[in-house]
């Protein structure tokens, strides 16, 4: 059984040091628990989706709801799902700073990722058209 989460949180420290501790911690580990997915940061905020196994992701989120990294973890869409989307990354990374503007804007009030003001459907249709707009890196 595949499902796919999505979460928002804010960063305790949004350094880039940390940023990548992140990012390098994912890639390493969620191989062997079959996790895929991407995380979107900027402004202090993350946006992360994960892809994998029912209790393999349920595991995961809750690792994170308790990482002192993340505050504020909210719960934005939660489904079963046939087939991945984020397939294709360990964990992918978009740093939203580097994104032009009106990919934001076509999504919500201001040219800022902000997903605690929107819906999850919004914010996942974000994700799709990120990696459409090939804006993730770290493709493994």
């Amino acid at each position: 059984m595949l499902v796919r989460l999505l979460y928002a949180s804010r960063a305790v420290d949004t350094s880039p040091d940390a940023i990548d501790a992140i990012l390098a911690q994912s890639r390493q580990f969620n191989p062997g628990s079959g996790i895929t997915g991407i995380l979107c940061y900027g402004g202090g905020i993350f946006l992360q989706a994960i892809e994998g196994g029912r209790m393999a992701v349920s595991e995961l989120y809750g690792h994170i709801q308790r990482d002192p990294r993340h505050k504020d973890v909210v719960l934005l869409h939660y489904q079963e799902i046939a087939e991945r989307r984020f397939a294709g990354w360990t964990m992918g990374a978009v740093n939203m700073s580097k994104i032009n503007t009106s990919i934001l804007l076509k999504y919500a009030e201001k040219p800022e990722l902000n997903p605690y003001t929107v819906s999850g459907s919004v914010s996942l249709a974000l994700l799709e058209e990120l990696m459409a707009t090939a804006c993730i890196i770290g493709r493994t």
